[in-house]
């Protein structure tokens, strides 16, 4: 998932419908996975239970998820430093329905790897390489002057001698513990990783990749769309029914992975004044305001099966950063036939709505529960969570009622 945010219009084909029939898999124990998995930890129902032996499908589809689905954000990130195995694999100990695994950035050499953003000052060690220090530079990042390392300046044979530290120290100092253990993942392991862990744990792994700066990187020469199909044909997983649903900031780029794949798409929005780089690149006047009408959500209908708009676009807070009333936004991606999985429910006080924080510590708990309890109650499909286990102890609140 990105953080809060091609003149090409390829056209829909609305071939798919949401997929599938509800059949909930029970969620097996945790399994230890790749090194630095965590210990078991109580979960939820997850998702369809692998009986054929093969990993590449999901069974029945979208609809096999239970709902409200559990997102781990770039995995189990309120715990462990971002897309990275630790943090993927202690995302499924903690009950977590799918993965979001991963931003996928391409390296100098084309290869995909799951970071944040493509600048990695922020996420690895690469600051104390200084081999690397001549690497630092500026550029505009959908017309945003970013400083810092960028993946498209490096081979994945030099991503390899870095490591993930925590991106946000000052709410997670815990997870700086882990920093320096883990490497950077390219989304070839993830695919192999997620067949590897549906064996283990005997039921069906998701993932939830997101096409990051899509724009940005097809002016560059490294378009990702063609990439991902790419592995994803390699790997048997761009069916309908395939545990990979795919998403992006970008209609276009869902537009081009809908004609390329036939896996489960997703449009995410950010703020409703803001506009996808890829129509401020093509000149389109429209913002999210206005993909979020009823005519602007069936025409995501036509080539995607679900948005993931932020959270404040399902509850808008007021200028005292306490909710308000919901909006229409449930009802009317519903009527289209639209799921809806908003981004991104944390624990700590900072990311929570006021009223539901707990003094005013940039890393102490608030009441995430009672978040959790006030966004289900919207009839969201899923949500994307940094604390897999919170949301799936939270989910088991809401519907018992």
């Amino acid at each position: 998932m990105g953080s809060d945010q091609a003149n090409e219009k390829a056209q829909g084909t609305g071939r798919r419908a949401i997929l599938g029939a509800a059949v909930f898999g029970a969620a097996s124990g945790a399994v230890l996975g790749l090194p630095g998995a965590a210990g078991a930890a109580e979960t939820g129902t997850a998702g369809a239970t692998v009986t054929n032996g093969a990993a590449g499908q999901g069974g029945r589809g979208l609809k096999s998820l239970p709902k409200p689905t559990i997102v781990g954000h770039r995995g189990a990130s309120g715990y462990r430093p971002e897309h990275t195995f630790g943090s993927y694999n202690l995302a499924l100990d903690l009950g977590a329905d799918v993965v979001e695994a991963g931003d996928l950035v391409p390296t100098k050499d084309g290869h995909l790897v799951c970071r944040h953003e493509p600048e990695i000052g922020g996420t690895t060690d690469v600051a104390a390489h200084p081999e690397f220090a001549d690497r630092k530079t500026t550029k505009m990042l959908d017309g945003v002057a970013t400083t810092g390392w960028f993946t498209e300046d490096f081979t994945l044979a030099e991503l390899k001698t870095l490591r993930a530290i925590e991106r946000i120290p000052a709410n997670r100092p815990h997870n700086t513990l882990y920093n320096g253990r883990w490497e950077i993942p390219t989304f070839e392991e993830v695919l192999k990783w997620q067949d590897e862990q549906t064996r283990k744990r005997g039921k069906q792994v998701w993932i939830y990749p997101e096409t990051k700066h899509p724009t940005y990187f097809r002016r560059l020469g490294l378009g990702l769309e063609e990439r991902v199909a790419k592995l994803l044909r390699k790997y048997g997983k761009d069916g309908r029914n395939s545990p990979v649903i795919l998403q992006s900031f970008e209609p276009t780029s869902i537009q081009k992975l809908n004609q390329l794949v036939d896996n489960p798409l997703v449009v995410l929005l950010s703020t409703a004044d803001s506009r996808p780089y890829d129509f401020v690149a093509a000149g389109d006047p429209r913002t999210v305001a206005d993909l979020i009408t009823p005519k602007g959500l069936r025409e995501i209908a036509g080539y995607a099966q679900g948005i993931g708009p932020t959270l404040d676009l399902i509850i808008p807070k007021d200028a005292n950063g306490n909710l308000t009333k919901p909006t229409t936004l449930v009802g009317d991606a519903h009527k289209v036939g639209l799921i809806l999985h908003p981004y991104t429910m944390r624990n700590e006080n900072p990311f929570l709505p006021a009223e539901y924080r707990k003094g005013s510590a940039a890393d102490a708990y608030g009441d995430s529960f009672g978040a959790f309890k006030t966004y289900f109650a919207t009839g969201i499909d899923g949500v994307f969570t940094d604390n897999a286990d919170t949301g799936v102890l939270a989910r088991a609140d809401f519907l018992a009622g």
